[in-house]
């Protein structure tokens, strides 16, 4: 894929998502997340990058919201999902679906909204994702006692991108072989020209080294891994969970379709990625190993641990020396002054059984207080044969029992590292997608709960699933959760419109809620998600233009542009069938407007209305006409314009009682002519019932 063929993506922003290890594969699937990633690309750039490839694929022209208010809908919609992920990936993710009038787009998504509607989201699993986060690749690993040699330039460049981790050098000959091992801990020469010569130093001649990067560079694994242990772990426990809810629905016997938790297929052994996560310390390195611990405590401790068996060899001598007499003839004594001889001599002759059960005493000491083994040896070495008081170390033996147990430490940890980067590499594969799966089913799981919560089904949307692609619209039970209330209040609204209605009804009768309804409907409808109805057949449709109420008399020149907007709309409405390749949807367009009378004058306004209207009911579309003026309308029209009605049942006890569904045909009565009638019925003069027939 050319990423800058992506719509929206240009040199610098392809440049930067060329960065990623697979660009092509997060825009096909709209990892959001992954893309994210990408130097100075921020969440919200790369949502909009992941839309702009999946439109691209579906050859999808957007700009179905088509007015703010619509945006506004779409935005309150995505935002109902959103607010029932648990991870910020999920909530990411979901940006990705957006309203669209191409079919195929739509069935993709309604494709994965079944099936996010089988699922039960299970209070165990939803916890367990809260600790899942995209795995991060650790961008600070860098090796520098090890390099990799090749005489062979473009080996030398393919060696740098495989392996950026360490230092890649070119020699020409063995000399400088081994100059660079002199240079370095370890040397890995790529070529096989190099085989067979006597180096000195670690120098290793491995041709498949770029093939197998985690035996060169362990801390590449490894690093990744301890980086992202919490988060692996996270994800292990939702599919733990998962297993645990299924066992359960198995056991009990219902495992229909729409008890589902969650079918996740676990990719690897979890036991065995605890096993090898408990192994890996915080900083990469590997813990719990009794021999590694061992060599690492001898080197911390050598120190003190000889200058213990030191004291423990003086203590020894001090007590032997205080509590014995020595006798010393003259002879001997003057013997020892003429050779020159001190203390070391005396204890040679008179206590040297003393001095030699001191040392034994100081050896012991220090073999055990290091757990030494195969330097036991050495360790003996550091406490001198030679009688002398007070005893002291032998510096050199403390040096080399220091590299050796060095070396044996360093041997051993790059043993582990090996054998667990080796492992751990294996798993890198099973827990992408460990992780993956459990960030996916935060996404499947935000759809089921907003199903599940507002009680969605999933609606009929024309030209989709050989579903028959008429104009319009037909609800029933819709409940809208935009209203201020709670859901379960909210009465349920049967409308349906094909073609353009206007929408009459009192004042707080729920014209506005009814569009907003609509709205909504339509928009989920057309990012294939399902909707809060009891039923619903939606007409597919290119754009929805929602107008919502102006607040006060626009100016002339606000006015006036207000009428080329929907001068526009009306001249780019196709007439439907055989546009764009025989869509007949590709020229469709749903208008719904509220109050559109609070612009001007309320008698040039129901002029213009009856325009709009007429000009919109010539063309294959869909439109809702809130408005007071419907009579007015009505009047002014010069076709047959169709009026529902939000009804009035009537006044009880100075409520109002509303049918909140529009009846079909009727022109609703207003609260004055409802509040007229009922003093025309409680009075006996004659004012109120001439009043009242006014309305007639």
């Amino acid at each position: 894929m050319d990423l800058e063929s992506v719509s929206g993506v240009g040199e610098k922003t392809a440049a930067a998502l060329s960065e990623l290890d697979d660009p092509e594969g997060a825009l096909r699937t709209g990892d959001v997340a992954t893309l994210a990633q990408a130097p100075g690309i921020s969440e919200g750039r790369a949502a909009r990058i992941a839309r702009a490839a999946i439109r691209d694929e579906h050859d999808d022209p957007g700009g179905w919201a088509a007015t703010s208010r619509a945006r506004e809908i779409y935005r309150d919609a995505l935002g109902l999902l959103q607010e029932r992920t648990v991870t910020d990936y999920a909530a990411k993710r979901l940006e990705t679906i957006y309203p669209s009038s191409v079919p195929e787009r739509i069935e993709t998504v309604r494709e994965r909204a079944r099936a996010a509607m089988a699922r039960d989201p299970d209070d165990a699993v939803v916890e367990a994702l809260a600790g899942v986060e995209p795995l991060a690749e650790p961008s600070d690993v860098r090796v520098r006692d090890r390099c990799l040699a090749t005489s062979d330039a473009e080996r030398y460049a393919e060696a740098k991108a495989a392996i950026p981790e360490v230092t890649v050098e070119v020699v020409d000959d063995a000399r400088q072989l081994a100059e660079l091992g002199r240079s370095y801990a370890t040397v890995v020469a790529l070529d096989e020209s190099f085989a067979g010569l006597d180096i000195e130093g670690d120098v290793r001649v491995q041709p498949d080294a770029l093939e197998n990067p985690a035996d060169v560079v362990p801390e590449r694994p490894l690093a990744f891994f301890a980086r992202n242990r919490d988060r692996l772990r996270a994800a292990a426990t939702v599919h733990r969970a998962v297993d645990r809810r299924e066992t359960a629905e198995r056991t009990s016997g219902d495992d229909g379709p729409a008890s589902r938790a969650a079918d996740l297929d676990t990719p690897c052994d979890l036991a065995v990625l605890d096993d090898a996560l408990a192994r890996l310390d915080d900083d990469g390195s590997v813990r719990g190993d009794d021999e590694l611990d061992r060599l690492t405590v001898a080197v911390d401790d050598l120190d003190a641990a000889v200058s213990t068996a030191e004291s423990v060899a003086n203590d020894h001598l001090r007590e032997a020396i205080e509590e014995r007499d020595v006798t010393i003839e003259g002879t001997d004594l003057l013997s020892l002054v003429e050779r020159g001889a001190g203390v070391d001599s005396l204890l040679s002759r008179e206590l040297a059984d003393e001095y030699d059960a001191a040392v034994a005493k100081a050896r012991d000491h220090l073999v055990d207080a290091l757990q030494l083994t195969d330097t036991e040896a050495v360790a003996r070495r550091v406490v001198p044969d030679d009688p002398t008081y007070p005893v002291e170390r032998n510096e050199e033996a403390v040096s080399r029992l220091r590299e050796e147990l060095t070396a044996a430490r360093d041997q051993r940890a790059t043993k582990l590292k090996r054998d667990l980067a080796s492992e751990l590499a294996g798993l890198r594969e099973a827990a992408e997608t460990l992780v993956d799966d459990a960030l996916e089913l935060d996404v499947e799981l935000a759809i089921a709960r907003f199903a599940r919560d507002f009680d969605c089904t999933m609606p009929d949307v024309g030209g989709v699933e050989e579903t028959e692609d008429s104009p319009g619209f037909a609800i029933e039970g819709g409940r809208s959760p935009l209203l201020d209330v709670d859901f379960d209040a909210v009465e349920p609204v049967d409308y349906g419109v094909d073609g353009v209605a206007l929408l009459s009804g009192v004042n707080s009768g729920g014209k506005t809620s009814t569009l907003d309804l609509v709205a909504l409907v339509t928009t989920l409808a057309h990012m294939g998600l399902p909707v809060p109805t009891e039923s619903a057949r939606v007409g597919r449709v290119r754009e929805l233009h929602y107008h919502a109420k102006t607040q006060g008399t626009l100016d002339a020149g606000a006015f006036e542009a207000t009428l080329r907007d929907f001068g526009a709309l009306v001249e780019g409405v196709d007439g439907g069938a055989g546009a764009n390749d025989g869509d007949p949807a590709a020229g469709r367009v749903m208008v719904l407007v509220d109050e559109l009378e609070s612009i001007t004058e309320p008698g040039a306004a129901a002029t213009i209305i009856a325009g709009i209207l007429e000009a919109l009911a010539d063309r294959d579309a869909t439109g809702v006409f809130v408005s007071h003026l419907a009579g007015d309308i009505l009047d002014a029209a010069d076709a047959d314009l169709t009026v529902d009605g939000i009804q009035a049942e009537g006044l009880v006890d100075g409520e109002l009682r509303v049918n909140r569904s529009p009846v079909k045909g009727q022109l609703a009565r207003s609260t004055p002519e409802l509040i007229v009638e009922k003093l025309a019925d409680d009075a006996d003069g004659e004012f109120y019932g001439d009043l009242l027939g006014k309305f007639e």
